[in-house]
């Protein structure tokens, strides 16, 4: 890993407009809109803005395609009251902004995104100004949500490999993070990327999606070999150091020289919670602030639940995400899941 300072979040710019609805409807039928909020999303975005409320001392840097229009504006605007760096955004000329309508049901938290890819669609090489870029870490994601990333050429590889590999020869640790989508290509566009990632962050049912492993069986519980299993391929496939992976439950890793670490989720209150968008981003912002200051990797799990579960008390993206030592002191005052346990 460079010695330089600094963590580059490359990838989707997204503005999400979070939508507070009574229930869920069936098609044709009506739900109605109690709130609506403008946030940060997209892997990028999110990491960077909640590093930045986690009071990260390095330097954060901006990576990426937005639009020509208010809602870019917004982005670089919202990016630099953060203090986080812009000079690495570029402007597509025709090309709106991404956004995403994120329906989120009052009473459980769960979540629909409606998503308009907009200018992240073309972000490219040409986009990687890699003489400007300064930084220990690379962080990219989403893989599966950047089209002309994930386009694979004859020898199937894709852009996204070859950027990778760039990177890794510059000398950043490269942290590579998935998204949630249904795409018969999933492990097509995943798998080339693997033997130039660094660290690989996913959730259980990403693990499954390019794996194959299941990871929760019939009743929706975890399957404790299935993360195993699912974590030692991903390594076998070519990740280099880590594998880890997030899921309500917990955080699993197992890294390439055969270490294993669980750690448990804060036992949140369940009236505290109210919405569950961006909480898998938020962990992979606390893991990536340990990564970065060299914590160990008990630590990095840590720091990454108990950011997690600051973000579930808002239902936006970074809102509730507060510094490094407040989040921890709400896993000291709730505790932590038994996990893992085995089944």
């Amino acid at each position: 890993m460079s010695t330089q300072s600094g963590i580059i979040g490359a990838g989707n710019w997204i503005v999400d407009t979070t939508k507070i609805i009574d229930v869920y409807p069936a098609q044709d039928t009506l739900a109605n809109i109690g709130t609506e909020e403008r946030n940060n999303g997209g892997g990028a975005f999110n990491i960077l803005a909640d590093l930045a409320k986690l009071d990260a001392s390095f330097p954060l840097h901006a990576s990426g395609l937005i639009g020509n229009d208010p809602d870019g504006d917004w982005i670089v605007a919202h990016c630099q009251s953060l203090g986080i760096d812009t000079s690495l955004l570029f402007r597509h000329p025709t090309a709106s902004t991404s956004y995403t309508d994120v329906m989120t049901v009052r009473s459980t938290g769960r979540r629909t995104f409606f998503h308009q890819r907009g200018a992240n669609r073309f972000f490219g090489p040409q986009h990687f100004s890699w003489d400007q870029m300064q930084g220990r870490i690379l962080y990219l994601g989403y893989l599966l949500l950047l089209d002309t990333l994930d386009a694979i050429d004859d020898q199937k590889e894709t852009v996204a490999a070859q950027i990778l590999r760039t990177a890794g020869e510059r000398g950043f640790y490269r942290v590579v993070d998935l998204v949630s989508v249904e795409r018969p290509d999933y492990s097509d566009i995943v798998n080339p990327s693997l033997p130039e990632i660094d660290l690989l962050i996913c959730n259980e049912l990403e693990a499954c999606r390019v794996t194959g492993i299941p990871t929760r069986d019939t009743h929706e519980s975890y399957l404790l070999e299935g993360l195993r299993q699912a974590g030692q391929i991903l390594l076998a496939r070519g990740v280099r150091d880590w594998v880890v992976i997030h899921l309500p439950e917990g955080a699993y890793a197992r890294s390439s020289r055969g270490e294993e670490v669980w750690q448990g989720c804060v036992l949140l209150p369940s009236e505290q919670i109210v919405g569950t968008a961006g909480a898998g981003d938020a962990f992979a912002a606390g893991l990536l602030y340990g990564l970065h200051d060299h914590y160990d990797m008990q630590q990095n799990l840590l720091l990454g639940v108990c950011a997690a579960a600051a973000c579930l008390r808002a239902a936006s993206t970074s809102e509730s995400v507060s510094s490094k030592d407040d989040c921890l002191a709400l896993g000291a005052q709730f505790g932590h899941r038994d996990f893992p346990t085995r089944q």
